[in-house]
């Protein structure tokens, strides 16, 4: 199902059952999607569309971090709803197993031999994983195997 359609149709069932939360968070969600649509002047596939989405849901980890510190327990709640919610929309995440064995992969496809070369493992690695694990994570792992 194309993601506007879904999108649409998950907005007037939470506008239907008042759920101010989900309603919020998919509004923020076609916001944003719409407003990438007028930069790139075309409409998103479907790998712009996850960038999208994963920026949005590390955004929403960043600021419970940062709420957290600041002891608003109250903005932590509300982000961490919309977190739920965004995530809802990525497709299943890849075990640190299946990442790991990609990275491994990547590496012999690059000839990589050295941290100098992770530059175009994670030029390889980002595409494949966006949505469906954590970049920094795995920036973090092609280091450790590249050392």
């Amino acid at each position: 199902m194309d993601m506007n359609v879904r999108l649409n149709e998950e907005m007037a069932q939470a506008a239907k059952a008042r759920d101010k939360v989900k309603l919020s968070a998919i509004r923020m969600l076609k916001t944003a999607l719409h407003n990438k649509e007028i930069e790139l002047l075309r409409p998103l596939n479907e790998t712009e569309t996850m960038q999208v989405l994963s920026v949005m849901v590390k955004q929403r980890k960043d600021s419970i971090e940062q709420f957290a510190k600041g002891n608003r327990a109250d903005l932590v709640e509300k982000e961490e709803a919309e977190l739920r919610i965004l995530q809802g929309y990525l497709p299943a995440q890849m075990s640190d197993e299946e990442v790991e064995s990609l990275i491994r992969k990547i590496i012999v496809e690059t000839g990589a031999v050295s941290v100098k070369d992770m530059g175009r493992v994670m030029k390889v690695l980002i595409p494949e994983i966006t949505g469906k694990a954590d970049g920094k994570a795995a920036g973090e792992k092609v280091k450790a195997l590249l050392s």
